[in-house]
Parts: C-alpha cells; sequence; structure tokens
C-alpha cells in the first residue's frame, strides 16, 4: 500500500508556469465537450500530465550549516573538475561541478543550494542537445547564476536546456539575497542542472545517485582554511593553476603524485606538529 506521503508528493499544488498550459488544456476540453468527446479525454489527459509535471512540493532542507544543496530533483549524471561557465567571470580555476539530469518524470523546480547573493545572471543561447550528455553544460542553451557565499566564496548554478526542454525560467535577479533551499526557478519538459562548488570543496555525491532538490546534501563546505594553522601548508608555495593549462591544472588536483614546482623545506616532516609530543 502506497504510503499516504506518496499520494501528497503526486497532487503537490503546481509551480505556477503550468497556468498558460493548463489553460490551453481546459479549452481543449471545453473544445472537444462541444465538437468531439475524445478531443475532451486528450484535453483531460494533457492537464493531468502538465499537474504531474509541474508539482511544486514543499521541501524541508536539513538545518544543519555550512552545506550545499542539490538545485534539482534527478540523477547525477555527472561529477567533473572542470572550469566555470565563463560567462559568469569567476576564473579559469577548475572547481568540481555536480550535473543533476531531471526526466519528464523529474520535478522541475530549481532550488538554491545555499545561502547568499546573487551576483550575477548570464543567458547563453545554444542547442538543444540531450541534456544527459556532458557536452551539453558547454553547448547547450543556459541560463547560469553566480552566488557569493557569506564568507565571499563563490559558487555557481546554471539551468541547462535540453532535447524536449526548450524554456528556461529564472524568478531571481542580480542583486537578490537566497536561502538554501528556496525555489529560483524551472526548465520546461526535460533538462539538466549543474553546480559548480567553491574551489577545492569536494562533492560527496557520486554518479548515479538520485538527488532531491533543496534536501539533498552534496557538499561540506566548512570554514575558509587558514594556511598559517597548518606549518605543512604554509611551507608550500601557491600553485596558480590559472596559469596552468587545464588538463595539468586537473592533474595537479588529482594526482597526488604530481610533481609541484618546489619541494618541501628540509627536515619539515621531522618537526612535532601541533597536538602531538
Amino acid at each position: 500500500m502506497a504510503h499516504p506521503s506518496a499520494f501528497k508528493y503526486v497532487l503537490s499544488p503546481p509551480h505556477p508556469a503550468a497556468r498558460p498550459f493548463l489553460a490551453i488544456g481546459a479549452a481543449v476540453v471545453l473544445l472537444g465537450l462541444i465538437v468531439a468527446s475524445w478531443l475532451a479525454w486528450i484535453g483531460v489527459v494533457f492537464i493531468l500530465f502538465c499537474l504531474y509535471f509541474f508539482r511544486d512540493p514543499e521541501r524541508f532542507p536539513p538545518s544543519r550549516p555550512n552545506v550545499m544543496l542539490a538545485p534539482a530533483d534527478g540523477h547525477v549524471v555527472s561529477v567533473a573538475l572542470v572550469p566555470p561557465p565563463s560567462e559568469l567571470g569567476l576564473g579559469t580555476m577548475p572547481r568540481w561541478r555536480v550535473a543533476t539530469f531531471l526526466s519528464v518524470l523529474d520535478v522541475h523546480v530549481n532550488r538554491m543550494p545555499a545561502d547568499g547573493t546573487v551576483t550575477r545572471i548570464a543567458y547563453h543561447h545554444g542547442k538543444f542537445l540531450s541534456a544527459n550528455m556532458d557536452k551539453a553544460s558547454d553547448e547547450n542553451e543556459r541560463n547560469a547564476l553566480a552566488i557569493r557565499l557569506a564568507d565571499g566564496r563563490e559558487i555557481a548554478v546554471v539551468q541547462i536546456a535540453g532535447l524536449i526542454a526548450r524554456r528556461i525560467l529564472c524568478d531571481v535577479k542580480e542583486g537578490d539575497h537566497v536561502q538554501a533551499g528556496s525555489r529560483f526557478g524551472i526548465i520546461r519538459f526535460g533538462s539538466r542542472t549543474d553546480l559548480y562548488l567553491p574551489v577545492g570543496v569536494l562533492p560527496l555525491v557520486a554518479e548515479g545517485q538520485t538527488m532531491i532538490g533543496g534536501e539533498t546534501v552534496i557538499a561540506e563546505i566548512g570554514d575558509l582554511f587558514d594556511a598559517e594553522e597548518d606549518p605543512l601548508m604554509a611551507a608550500m608555495d601557491p600553485v596558480d593553476l590559472a596559469d596552468v593549462p587545464a588538463d595539468e591544472s586537473v592533474a595537479i588536483l588529482t594526482d597526488p603524485e604530481a610533481p609541484v614546482s618546489d619541494p618541501l623545506p628540509p627536515g619539515l616532516l621531522d618537526k612535532p606538529q601541533p597536538g602531538q609530543p
């Protein structure tokens, strides 16, 4: 027997973006009552589909601080280390991107992954490839948002149109203060949503995992790291990945055996660390 909450989930009130489609369905039903009953049934089926597709259930973000939440329902199709969209002006340093594919059966309302301020919104016209393809992030039509967190770090969320989806709606504007889990837009009829984590933050999810927008924790961002608190980090020269080719940047971030420009100072590892005798 189905759990009562499942019916509540399916019968959730529709997003306002459904109104013009519901109006079309109602018009078809009325026309069918006059012309032919089969046409009315088509209108009824269309209305039911729209009510299901545009459903907008309430979500309850976790109360834990310093976490990044899934910006959409669906399943993860890619977890990759790549630069953020160039139109946002966030630089070329690679950061972890978690891409979530939304089928026509998923809730399509997008939600904010964290508290912050929207600093930039950029719309990019492009193709309408299948949204589960990796190149959809670069070639498809998309709407990208840059969000500054309270500690000054920045993240990016990108709404991407798919093979069927041809309309991206964004309900926020630059300068808006947003809260984790709050609604900020919708993509109609199959799509993808990419989340670019802050530089240095690792994702906690894997490809194939199911996401619940506004509730699933994708990463823990923690506090800004202070190199002076760790003598190992303080002794190392920082590597400016912006000046390194993309393929070499990824190697530096992912390969523990990748060469660095300068070795650690002699004898540093032999020194007692804080908390050790």
